[in-house]
């Protein structure tokens, strides 16, 4: 479970405190889907990247599966953002001197604890194969069309079966086509994983796909 809890964010300016978040409180079971949408600057990224483990909040709590990622050491979190968070990002963020397989096994390379290569490369196929990229296992990323890179994204994001899965405008760089095929994977994916699905976005029509959708406003999350 992710329990959201009385979190807050603001930043000190030349003019005093700035709020970006105002008393967030949110509870999401293993298989809930979210859409959160708002205006630019509203506080959507900042809200994913403290559920992300990235930007510690000014105040409140945020737990999942009952461990505080902020209460943990630098090393401790990483290793836990590492296992339990996947995030896809607008930009897909692939790393241009690496095949598609080796950008999707990276979280696995990077892994505190030791693993089974062979089974994360058997993991990495897998899921290659069920986002339509599996002839391009060899291919460098500026080899993809936009729609192939953020599915490359999204099975990279997947790859250590996190709980929690993130996505700050998974399509909003794809024309229309290429932005139903991954909302379509991404789905998909979501439900046959039964992960915690959380999605920002500016773009209506993906929304209209989360059975809960909330506005940022204010600061606050409104459900709509």
């Amino acid at each position: 479970m992710l329990l959201v809890d009385q979190v807050t964010k603001s930043y000190r300016t030349p003019r005093g405190e700035l709020p970006i978040l105002t008393g967030i409180s949110l509870s999401l079971d293993r298989g809930a889907a979210i859409a959160v949408m708002g205006p630019s600057g509203s506080g959507k990224s900042t809200l994913l990247y403290i559920l992300g483990a990235l930007e510690a909040p000014s105040s409140g709590r945020v737990t999942l599966g009952g461990k505080d990622p902020y209460r943990m050491g630098e090393r401790e979190q990483a290793a836990f953002r590492n296992r339990e968070i996947g995030f896809v990002f607008q930009d897909h963020s692939l790393l241009p001197q690496c095949s598609v397989l080796e950008n999707v096994l990276a979280p696995t390379f990077v892994a505190q604890e030791s693993g089974d290569g062979a089974a994360a490369a058997t993991r990495a196929h897998a899921l290659l194969t069920q986002v339509g990229l599996g002839d391009r296992l060899d291919h460098r990323p500026a080899e993809l069309s936009g729609g192939e890179k953020q599915r490359a994204a999204l099975a990279r994001a997947l790859i250590r079966n996190p709980a929690l899965l993130l996505c700050d405008e998974p399509t909003g760089n794809l024309d229309r086509a290429a932005a139903d095929t991954v909302a379509d994977l991404l789905l998909k994916l979501h439900a046959e994983r039964n992960t915690i699905l959380v999605v920002v976005t500016h773009s209506a029509a993906l929304a209209a796909r989360f059975p809960v959708r909330y506005e940022m406003s204010e600061g606050r999350l409104v459900k709509q």
